[in-house]
Parts: structure tokens; C-alpha cells; sequence
């Protein structure tokens, strides 16, 4: 699996949701994830949401995936106002 499909499967799952996904293995992933759907939630709750998109593919074709969650409040207030690229 490529980063652009895990990118696609999250953004799937959190429409509107800004996205950020890097791999060296296409199975170990990293990904920055800004959406208005993590407003009020913990960051299991947050991870959550992520892993939905995903579904099975978790533990298979994603082996793992680390995962930085914000709000778009969050993410300009510790990162500017820049998304992720």
C-alpha cells in the first residue's frame, strides 16, 4: 500500500480533513492528520477515527501507523498556520 492510498483511505474516513502521509517501506506509515471532526475528542478517540478509514487494512497492508492528530485550531496555534505537505 502507498502513502497516497492510506492518504485517500483517512481522507475517506474524515472528509475535509487535511492529510499527511510518509513511508520508506509502504508498510510502516507516519501521517499528520488536521480535522475539525477531532474538535472535543481524546486522542484514542482521535486515532480512533483515523484507524476507521483504514478498516482491515490495518495490521495487514498497514502494518503500523503513527499518527499525529490535530484540530486546525491545534495545529495553527503549536505550527503555524501552514497545512502539512
Amino acid at each position: 500500500m502507498t502513502a497516497d492510498e492510506v492518504t485517500q483511505l483517512i481522507l475517506a474516513g474524515l472528509p475535509g480533513a487535511q492529510v499527511r502521509v510518509l513511508t520508506d517501506d509502504d508498510t510502516h506509515f507516519e501521517a499528520v492528520v488536521i480535522a475539525t471532526q477531532f474538535e472535543g475528542k481524546r486522542s484514542i478517540q482521535r486515532h480512533q477515527l483515523v484507524y476507521a478509514g483504514l478498516g482491515a487494512r490495518m495490521g495487514r497492508e498497514v502494518h503500523a501507523l503513527s499518527i499525529q492528530a490535530y484540530t486546525p485550531a491545534e495545529w495553527q496555534a503549536e505550527r503555524g498556520a501552514a497545512a502539512p505537505r
